[in-house]
């Protein structure tokens, strides 16, 4: 039985066999998410490396997400030139960490990217991302700018927002996804999380997307599956997002947040906002078009 991921890969590529380079995703054709309450994990503390095995741990362990001999995209937040305090991309060493469990699953390869908003190197380089992947030290590993040729054009029929976009294509065809954003602020869709960190494997303009956020992350989303989701609050930007840049805008909260509900995983994070599930218009929008939960009456905490 196809998994979400391998459904999705196997239409794209049909896709672009039959249409000349652009690929037909007809979202109603894609398997339905499953009925039972959807676990979520939450871990504090100080111990970053410990804080993303145990929430991993409780949710079944990474051979749940990562198999034998599978090739894995590890998309964490790399946009901004910020350094790590700063909460503006995703902490190093919850990135590395992840890595690890990885290739102690038995990953073949694990590519690390995003699309940045800043100068792709000072991004790489001054969110400390860079210098913690390298520091795997296997030749499995690799950090990597995005290509520009490897963008495909796949039309989403049925999208509420979009028609058609272009998606990284190196994505679409992993084994594997595992999305590592940091919980931010943002000034148009109230919270960047989960969802909205699928944006860094998209293409075009991005900017256009913000007229109807909440449908477009919906989108993208259901074309690009993460497998799991694990969100970094270890310090979390509480104003001036999704950039920020000043100190005082910053708050330790010393946590992690995993699921393989992206949905569940973002309603999880926006609690540390003050937030309900239901003031966030992506999730309000996600859990009515079936991406996944919302509600945390439909969660179960492990």
């Amino acid at each position: 039985m196809l998994d979400r991921r391998a459904f999705i890969r196997t239409l794209v590529q049909a896709g672009l066999v039959a249409g000349g380079g652009t690929a037909l995703l007809d979202l109603s054709r894609l398997p339905a998410m499953a009925a039972a309450p959807s676990e979520v994990a939450l871990r504090t503390g100080t111990d970053i490396p410990a804080l993303v095995r145990q929430a991993i741990e409780a949710l079944g362990g990474i051979s749940r997400f990562v198999g034998r001999g599978e090739t894995v995209v590890v998309k964490p937040n790399i946009g901004w030139d910020r350094t790590p305090e700063l909460a503006a991309n995703t902490h190093p060493e919850v990135v590395r960490a992840v890595i690890e469990l990885c290739l102690d699953a038995g990953a073949s390869g694990v590519r690390v990217f995003d699309r940045t908003c800043n100068d792709p190197r000072r991004c790489y380089r001054n969110s400390g991302i860079e210098e913690a992947v390298r520091g795997v030290g296997d030749d499995r590993v690799r950090i990597e700018h995005m290509d520009r040729r490897a963008w495909k054009q796949v039309r989403i029929e049925g999208g509420a927002a979009l028609s058609d976009w272009s998606f990284y294509q190196p994505v679409l065809e992993a084994d594997r996804l595992i999305n590592l954003p940091v919980a931010k602020h943002h000034s148009i869709s109230r919270l960047t999380v989960g969802m909205k960190n699928i944006m860094g494997v998209i293409g075009g303009n991005r900017g256009v997307l913000h007229r109807r956020i909440d449908e477009a992350l919906v989108d993208i989303n259901l074309v690009v599956h993460s497998d799991l989701t694990l969100v970094d609050a270890t310090r979390i930007l509480v104003a001036n997002g999704p950039q920020g840049g000043r100190l005082e805008d910053v708050e330790k909260r010393d946590t992690v947040i995993a699921s393989a509900d992206i949905v569940a995983a973002d309603a999880t994070a926006a609690t540390l906002f003050g937030l309900r599930h239901d003031e966030v218009g992506f999730l309000a929008a996600a859990a009515r078009r079936g991406l996944g939960v919302a509600d945390p009456a439909q969660m179960r905490r492990v």
